[in-house]
């Protein structure tokens, strides 16, 4: 895929059934032509990795991806030496050791005849590449994905700080290895925590919240194509409403994805309340999240249901409590 401009973004990830806005449209450009990482912050399941799955197959390129996590440090992301296998092949190389070592008069000279074939145990042949050195020494251009950094501790951030500056790492057996091809890199944040300000300005920057009641709908049209319509639009305004609540957990976009789903396998004719009571946990995971939206609904307070909406219907509408709101999704 030849990227000469932002329309081609936008086309490429709308073949791989990602409705992307202009502005992550424009963010990815970017991304391609400046060579530079883009950090791509919001709340859970609003689509942040799925664009980075997207993009990779929009430009055949491989996807690499790096799941962060509390305790990560460099020898799960970068790289580390097969000690089993090393072992395994002192043992079956014992009787040349033998050999080497038969004429050493003393620990001493025995210890630098080892030392001197000890390159060949920390050779590239022993070498475990993870994913941050597997995109370094790609052979082809690929899409490295740093899923969830925030879930990382500062130090590993700050480590991976000098990765992506010059997109080489040291291996001290091995010496610096250098990027074969300067990967595309995206990295998500679902802002559990403030990331440093250094790795801010080394990435582009896209901010994703849940999309608005037109765009929502659109994603639901096109992944759940055999919802009835009328359904549709009264489920995606449902959860809408379920937004502006205070809730520990909105529902996120795949799980408005699934909600469709089960009620297409219910095959629910439109949102009446025993529908929505027996199929809320769908959307709602917390137990006082779901007491709460039972509450608000009993008092027709909650869009979509049905002693709040007349079906949904000619609500093409973008509720204006959201007009801050960008997101593309594909789940």
């Amino acid at each position: 895929m030849e990227v000469k401009k932002i329309e081609d973004v936008k086309v490429g990830l709308a073949k791989q059934n990602y409705i992307a806005t202009d502005e992550i449209s424009t963010v990815v450009f970017l991304m391609e032509k400046l060579g530079k990482p883009a950090l791509v912050e919001g709340p859970a399941g609003v689509g942040k990795t799925e664009l980075a799955k997207a993009w990779a197959k929009a430009t055949g390129k491989r996807l690499i991806r790096l799941q962060c996590y509390e305790g990560l440090d460099e020898s799960k992301a970068l790289y580390e030496w097969e000690y089993a296998k090393q072992m395994l092949y002192t043992q079956l190389l014992r009787d040349k050791l033998q050999d080497l070592l038969h004429d050493a008069s003393s620990l001493v000279e025995a210890a630098d005849k080892l030392a001197a074939e000890e390159d060949v145990f920390f050779s590239e042949r022993f070498l475990l590449p993870r994913p941050l050195l597997s995109a370094i020494t790609a052979p082809e251009p690929v899409v490295l994905l740093i899923d969830e950094i925030d879930r990382a501790d500062a130090e590993f951030e700050a480590f991976l700080l000098e990765v992506l500056s010059d997109f080489q790492v040291t291996v001290p057996e091995l010496g610096t290895i250098s990027a074969v091809h300067q990967p595309i890199v995206l990295l998500t944040s679902n802002n559990t925590r403030e990331l440093s300000e250094a790795l801010k300005r080394r990435c582009l920057y896209l901010f994703t919240d849940y999309p608005t009641y037109n765009a929502e709908l659109a994603i639901v049209r096109l992944k759940v194509p055999e919802l009835k319509e009328k359904l549709a639009q009264q489920a995606v305004e449902f959860v809408q409403g379920l937004r502006q609540m205070d809730l520990k957990k909105s529902p996120s976009v795949s799980e408005t994805l699934d909600w469709a789903k089960a009620l297409m396998m219910l095959n629910a004719d439109q949102l009446d309340e025993k529908t929505l009571e027996t199929t809320l946990t769908v959307l709602l995971k917390h137990e006082s999240d779901v007491q709460k939206a039972k509450r608000a609904m009993r008092r027709g307070g909650v869009a979509g249901s049905s002693s709040n909406s007349g079906g949904g219907e000619g609500r093409g509408r973008d509720d204006s409590a959201q007009r801050r709101r960008s997101g593309g999704w594909d789940r």
